[in-house]
């Protein structure tokens, strides 16, 4: 029976009075409209989020000279006087993650109420998690980004390896493997485990203003805490459109390896045609996909696209270059482990002079490390809610290295073997320029037409569809999931069914996001947008980490204090219990 201290605290685990705590916040008023078209949504952060991305796509596919100019210029100033903080608190967030999986008392605590198991098997946790995360990228970047460094890296910068040599295979997946790794996955697992923690263990809206209770409270009910959220929407927006556009680029390049022609203009680039074409069938069946839900659509797609990777990377391993993938996975990550704090967190610094070696790795890096940084951090609220919703139940711990290493793992094999295939091809295979000469997108068609067409061109021709079939559930898994999480952030963290107006809406908005940018300027100008909508989120982010730390060393003084420190017990206790001690999240 309850005492008058309250049923979560008893004589012997009662603490001074000096050292009282109370319960976490675990309301949070969010204003929704109750009928009409917004109906469950916030119209404070849906309206005006609906009115910066039309803004947007307005101003790319009506004035594309003067945005891509615009773009273009802002893009400069961020990386002049921004790339350092990308670079340290992308760090940060690494030290963040690894500091709270080896903390015993925060690793234990249940991203859900006390003994409540997750939703999903592991199997359908890690492929929705690298679906929606990377996964999209990898049939890019797997080969295109091993092969670009192999050629211009800050090594071959400074004359410590040679471009294009064999002495500068491990340093191209050293820098794969930064760009790739911990690095991509911490920014994903803070925001992510942030959700997770504050509104499954405490209750709070599944929302990204959820994550900054600790450091603000009730006040992220009103104007601040739309702010948050309309920046996380338009973030997420920019940061899923980049991550179309390398895929649109890549599918009209694997529909012409198929037979579809008109797709590509002489040059090799994706037509505006091409383009609509194939925007209009991801956008399409992704809309369709995230009618049916989480439960249903993504995560079917999600299970067809890991098996799909699987076989394709079987067949790297098996009939690629199996001894140089197997050598280039073990190399580049002990040089990426061992270089990780160096590489983390130095920043060129240029000085000025066009062509010096500080002016060279200045824009190398401001060309990959920051770019990548900005794309993370700018996906970051898509992915991380989306984990977030397929993590209930798990604990902290397994979460962050299920979130962390297990993808990274799956990441860097990818880069090992279908990267270093296509370099063992050009340095010791007699393919003589055809990957190297091809397109980014266009990289993992010729090095499988340069593997198979010997032996048959309908194996080349299978394979090609093997490849635009995965790259289709890629990108489907991505936008429909993009989709259902802005939703939720503009239906102040409801995650149930959104009426089909607005799944709709982002469906298109987003397509056309994608195509406004790719005809102002190609993906140079989707890059540069995601580069500067990034930047205000990482500083919700960095606070984020912040406020999660807070959360978590309050919560474990609650434990050996026995004040409750989940929702569902302290909805339990009476008004009169939750009034005494120290105030704070």
């Amino acid at each position: 029976m309850p005492d008058g201290r309250g049923p979560w605290r008893s004589k012997e685990n009662a603490v001074p009075s000096s050292e009282k705590i109370s319960p976490p916040l675990t309301e949070l008023d969010i204003n929704t409209t109750t009928g009409g078209f917004y109906n469950g949504f916030s119209v404070a952060v849906a309206v005006p989020a609906k009115i910066i991305i039309s803004v947007i796509v307005v101003w790319a596919i009506f004035w594309p000279l003067q945005s891509g100019a615009i773009l273009t210029g802002l893009n400069g100033i961020i990386l002049q006087y921004f790339a350092a903080w990308y670079t340290w608190i992308v760090a940060f967030f690494i030290a963040v993650c690894f500091a709270l999986a080896l903390w015993p008392a925060a690793a234990r605590l249940n991203l859900g109420i006390e003994g409540e198991g997750p939703e999903f098997t592991r199997f359908s946790w890690f492929s929705m998690m690298f679906g929606a995360g990377i996964g999209v990228g990898m049939l890019t970047w797997a080969v295109a980004e091993p092969v670009s460094h192999l050629g211009s890296n800050p090594e071959t910068i400074m004359g410590i390896t040679t471009a294009g040599g064999a002495n500068n295979v491990a340093m191209a997946f050293k820098w794969s493997f930064l760009h790739w790794g911990f690095s991509a996955w911490a920014c994903y697992a803070i925001c992510g485990l942030s959700l997770a923690y504050f509104s499954y263990r405490r209750g709070l809206p599944l929302t990204i203003r959820s994550g900054l209770t600790p450091l603000f409270g009730q006040r992220l009910s009103g104007p601040l805490g739309h702010v948050v959220d309309v920046v996380a929407v338009v973030a997420t927006i920019l940061g899923v459109a980049q991550t179309l556009g390398f895929g649109v680029d890549q599918l009209v390049a694997g529909l012409t390896r198929i037979g579809i022609a008109g797709l590509v203009d002489a040059e090799g680039t994706a037509t505006t045609m091409g383009i609509v074409i194939a925007l209009a069938v991801i956008m399409g069946l992704s809309t369709l996909s995230a009618l049916s839900g989480v439960g249903k659509g993504i995560k079917w797609l999600s299970n067809l696209n890991m098996v799909l990777s699987f076989i394709l990377l079987g067949f790297f391993i098996a009939f690629g270059a199996t001894w140089f993938g197997f050598n280039a996975f073990f190399v580049g990550l002990w040089h990426y482990v061992t270089s990780l704090p160096q590489m983390s967190l130095n920043v060129f610094r240029s000085d000025g002079v066009e062509g010096s070696q500080a002016f060279l790795l200045a824009q190398w890096q401001g060309w990959w490390p920051v770019f990548y940084w900005a794309w993370w951090i700018a996906f970051a609220p898509f992915v991380g809610l989306f984990l977030a919703r397929i993590s209930r139940g798990r604990t902290v711990r397994e979460f962050v290295l299920g979130a962390l290493i297990v993808p990274a793992l799956m990441c860097f094999v990818w880069f090992a073997w279908a990267g270093g295939t296509a370099i063992d091809l050009e340095l010791n295979g007699g393919a003589n320029g055809v990957i190297f000469d091809a397109a980014n997108g266009d990289m993992i068609f010729a090095m499988t037409e340069f593997m198979l067409a010997p032996i048959a061109d309908w194996l080349a021709w299978g394979m090609a569809v093997l490849i635009v079939v995965l790259l289709l559930t890629f990108l489907v898994t991505s936008a429909d999931s993009a989709v259902l999480i802005v939703n939720t952030i503009n239906a102040a963290g409801d995650e149930g069914p959104k009426s089909r107006p607005h799944v709709v809406f982002w469906g298109v908005a987003l397509a056309m996001v994608v195509a406004g940018l790719l005809i102002s300027g190609g993906t140079t100008a989707i890059q540069t947008a995601m580069v500067i909508g990034a930047l205000p989120f990482s500083v919700v982010m960095a606070l984020m980490a912040v406020a999660l730390l807070k959360a978590i060393y309050n919560d474990t003084r609650r434990e050996k204090a026995g004040v409750p420190s989940t929702h569902d017990k302290i909805e339990g206790a009476t008004e009169s219990n939750l009034t005494s001690g120290l105030s704070t999240s």
